[in-house]
């Protein structure tokens, strides 16, 4: 047998990570700079901000849940109101580049992009973040040694496993930890449409059905479910109902962790030196 059961605080069963990806116009701009002159492309990312997150704060709140926000810096000097508010709920706020460039072969673009991130949240809302997710999940070796640099604890960009583990860094020492997504935890993939990259626009059936099913694996596993919502696109109110649905779903079954990233790998790391990861 293939055990790769976690030993979870208070003998639950399967962790579970409910972040969001709160790129707000950086998704669009990102992509092709001549969206920063299309009002109606980057009207999709300001509903994210002025529609979609006080939505899900709302669904978190009532759900008594925490979730993980990873929030490029531009967001944070733009929308700087709807990340206190992230902040005033209690929940985590990580790092997610400062544009949401992808700059994974451009070293000094890398360190610009990251450092620039850094001080956005701490200048504007005071968050020395523990988390980092790259866009798109682009990473390299230079983004590993940023975070040791920086001093993160923790990593969510590789898909690579379904629990957490930790890096070793180029010299063999121990990096950051990982905690692993996929896209098929992701929303993007299923509902985010744009005239110049037309996707289908699937129902919530299909949608649940999908994390749903990760879902009953992964608690079987005794694995971490790291999901990915994006509040442009979770925000509609036809996705808030299904966020709602699946939290109460996850939520009918015995044993289950729900936090956020930072307990994950604190956890993880308070597991390593006990010699159980």
């Amino acid at each position: 047998m293939h055990d790769m059961s976690v030993k979870w605080p208070g003998g639950a069963r399967c962790a579970v990570m409910l972040t969001f990806d709160f790129d707000a116009e950086t998704l669009w701009t990102s992509r092709d700079p001549a969206n920063a002159n299309r009002p109606g492309v980057l009207s999709q990312g300001r509903y994210g901000a002025e529609v979609g997150v006080p939505k899900i704060l709302d669904t978190l709140e009532e759900a008594d849940v925490k979730g993980t926000f990873f929030v490029p810096g531009w967001t944070v000097e733009n929308h700087t109101d709807k990340v206190e508010a992230i902040l005033k709920g209690g929940h985590e706020v990580g790092h997610h580049s400062y544009s949401h460039v992808w700059v994974s072969d451009d070293p000094e673009k890398e360190v610009e992009e990251f450092e620039r991130g850094m001080e956005a949240l701490k200048t504007c809302v005071g968050v020395v973040p523990k988390g980092f997710r790259s866009p798109a999940g682009e990473v390299s070796a230079g983004l590993f040694r940023l975070l040791r640099k920086h001093g993160l604890l923790y990593d969510s960009s590789l898909m690579n496993h379904i629990n957490p583990y930790r890096h070793t860094a180029e010299d063999g020492s121990p990096g950051v930890i990982e905690l692993p997504w996929h896209w098929s935890l992701d929303d993007a993939p299923h509902a985010l449409f744009s005239v110049k990259s037309p996707r289908p626009i699937f129902p919530n059936s299909h949608m649940l059905e999908l994390f749903k099913d990760e879902f009953r694996e992964i608690y079987r596993w005794g694995g971490l479910y790291d999901i990915i919502f994006h509040p442009q696109i979770t925000g509609r109110p036809g996705r808030i109902a299904m966020l709602r649905e699946l939290i109460a779903f996850i939520r009918t079954f015995p044993d289950v962790w729900i936090t956020t990233g930072a307990e994950v790998a604190d956890h993880w790391a308070a597991l390593e030196a006990e010699g159980q990861a």
